[in-house]
């Protein structure tokens, strides 16, 4: 999201306190249940936030692009709530804890962004607790293609090339469960698939 974007002169204040580091795609930054307390800036390239279930089931939590941060959690001193992971080669400033305590002193500017990202994301995952407990997988499903396109003409595009497995993960449902839903939407002309990506062709209904 563009408000959870530093600003560059944050960028480059918080950049002097880190480590400018590489990642390959499909790296593991953190770890669910870690001790670490490092903050991530991404550079460039994409990150992934989602949590797993004991039997290896993936819920997709956030994604974040350059200028957005992740690991501010770990700042109260507990383990690590989530994990993160590379999904193309990616660059990062990597700031350790005890320095970015000291940054949150020095930098009210800073304090002001983090706290604001908080609350924002207080309300998203409000949003998929809700989603998760009062909609069925056609109501999710419907709310992510929605929260993920954006208006073209008559049409809505989504920006990414999701895989059903990617919605999956970001419903909290299997990937076969996905597979019927969207095979109903596509067979009844509301979504199709050009250059590999999801188009909703007119309004989605709003229950099966």
């Amino acid at each position: 999201m563009d408000e959870d974007r530093l600003p560059t002169p944050l960028i480059d204040a918080l950049s002097k306190h880190g480590n400018t580091r590489p990642f390959r795609a499909n790296a593991i930054l953190i770890n669910e249940g870690d001790a670490s307390d490092s903050l991530y800036i991404v550079l460039s390239g994409r990150l992934r936030v989602y949590a797993s279930s004991d039997e290896g089931r993936d819920v997709v939590l956030a994604e974040h692009g350059p200028g957005e941060y992740v690991g501010e959690l770990s700042l109260d001193g507990t383990a690590r709530s989530a994990s993160v992971k590379t999904l193309v080669d990616s660059s990062c400033c990597v700031v350790p804890g005890a320095q970015l305590r000291g940054f949150l002193a020095e930098q009210p500017d800073f304090a002001l962004h983090l706290s604001q990202k908080l609350v924002r994301m207080v309300r998203r995952l409000t949003e998929q607790v809700k989603s998760l407990a009062l909609q069925d997988v056609y109501g999710r499903m419907v709310r992510v293609l929605m929260e993920l396109s954006d208006p073209a003409g008559d049409e809505r595009v989504v920006r990414e090339k999701l895989t059903q497995q990617d919605i999956a993960e970001r419903v909290g449902s299997s990937r076969e469960m996905v597979n019927r839903v969207m095979k109903d939407l596509t067979g009844g002309g509301y979504v199709a698939v050009r250059e590999g990506r999801y188009v909703i062709r007119r309004k989605l209904p709003a229950a099966r």
